[in-house]
């Protein structure tokens, strides 16, 4: 896979304490790790390093968002975490 592709991929975590958890990747650091954000807990100044093989990639994200996190807009948390939500991906409480 190319250093970005997974870039702005909506993924959902398969192994750890997070498994069930859905997330955006944020950044792709080596070749088996990805930096992962979900808006609320895992922000993109503090995002959760996983390795790839433990994640099921689940939908790509729409350009404005995509755009937010690779200008590291300071709004991409907030946009990530409506994102989740609006799709109904996210449970509250």
């Amino acid at each position: 896979m190319q250093n970005n592709d997974l870039i702005g991929k909506v993924v959902l975590s398969k192994a750890g304490r997070d498994i069930n958890h859905l997330y955006v990747v944020v950044r792709q650091i080596e070749k088996d790790y990805v930096l992962l954000a979900n808006g609320n807990t895992k922000l993109i100044k503090m995002p959760k390093k996983k390795k790839v093989k433990h994640l099921s990639i689940l939908e790509d994200i729409d350009d404005e968002l995509l755009s937010s996190i690779q200008s590291c807009d300071k709004s991409t948390d907030l946009k990530i975490k409506r994102f989740l939500k609006l799709r109904g991906i996210v449970k509250e409480g």
